[in-house]
């Protein structure tokens, strides 16, 4: 059996393809659209993602169908897009970084969306923001400074902290910036930084048993974590551990606290640029969005639970606090 039936799991919206009797009964979705992830996609990205296709009259079953490429660890990515590749979907969704780069290297015809990947210039995904070129555009992480930020955060909320963990997917070349940026921030601001790495859910107990002796975390926004988001957060909440998460979903199921994007309104978003190239439009000529807001949710049960007070000045500053 050959390396990817192992690793990868590809299926169609409806499990399988229909009979030729079934198809003469009800006629196939006009559009075909491949769904590359690291991991099983969260609930929240590929509702925010069903969302907007129907405020562009899609709908699952009907005019449009979702075939997924889900790779068990990054090394598996190729495999999976040259799998939808071979499918002949007429668009891809790379959710993330080490997706995008697999997809793009899989084919130079089919259109590309990528969601939620860092930085697509440095990364060689696109050669510009305004004009991305090729057959590649999309919704960018792109924030200068949000690394500092949340190393702020975390100093204000934690009396004392002197070492931060930063939890990284090491597959993701994007997130060599971010770690640059923390860096940079933490000597400024008088913090030890640590650096830890995983490339699958494998290696998340491992990790944290290493974070032991750290004051905080950090995690990287990555789908292979928000794919394990309860595993994740029940890690940290075991360890005692504070941690700045990279996208809010964790923060709804316990996780303490985030400042970053709203990752499942990119999704939602991202099917605006679906309804444009399947109409015609070229991803060249499509600019590659960033995000437009930030925010900040706070989870003050788990705050307690941990033994942390929480500033009145940070929970001004909230978008939202759970309590």
């Amino acid at each position: 059996m050959r390396r990817r039936d192992f690793g990868i799991l590809l299926a169609g919206a409806m499990g399988g393809r229909p009979s030729a009797v079934h198809a003469q009964q009800k006629a196939m979705p006009s559009y075909r659209i491949g769904f590359l992830c690291n991991g099983p996609p969260p609930e929240p990205f590929m509702g925010g993602f069903r969302q907007g296709l129907r405020e562009f009259g899609y709908v699952e079953g009907q005019n449009i169908s979702i075939e997924y490429g889900l790779a068990g660890n990054a090394d598996l990515l190729p495999d999976a897009a040259a799998e939808l590749v071979h499918r002949n979907v007429d668009l891809i969704i790379a959710s993330g970084t080490p997706p995008v780069v697999a997809a793009k290297n899989a084919t130079r015809t089919i259109p590309i969306v990528f969601v939620a990947a860092i930085d697509p210039i440095a990364t060689g995904v696109v050669v510009s923001l305004a004009r991305p070129g090729g057959n590649v555009t999309g919704f960018a992480l792109i924030e200068a400074d949000l690394m500092g930020k949340r190393l702020e955060l975390l100093r204000e909320i934690v009396p004392g902290l002197s070492r931060v963990a930063v939890l990284s997917q090491v597959a993701n070349p994007g997130n060599a910036d971010y770690i640059e940026q923390a860096k940079l921030a933490a000597s400024v601001l008088g913090l030890q930084l640590q650096v830890i790495a995983v490339r699958d859910a494998g290696d998340f107990e491992r990790a944290f048993t290493e974070m032991r002796g750290v004051g905080a975390v950090i995690q990287l926004a990555d789908v292979l974590f928000t794919s394990y988001q309860k595993q994740i957060v029940e890690l940290a909440a075991s360890n005692q551990l504070p941690v700045m998460y990279g996208t809010r979903l964790f923060v709804d199921v316990g996780g303490l606290m985030v400042y970053g994007p709203d990752i499942p309104d990119h999704y939602r978003r991202a099917a605006a640029y679906v309804d444009k190239i399947l109409k015609g439009a070229k991803p060249a000529d499509l600019p590659v969005q960033q995000p437009t807001k930030l925010e900040l949710v706070i989870n003050l049960k788990t705050a307690r639970a941990i033994g942390l007070e929480i500033p009145p000045s940070i929970l001004a500053r909230a978008d939202e606090v759970i309590e």
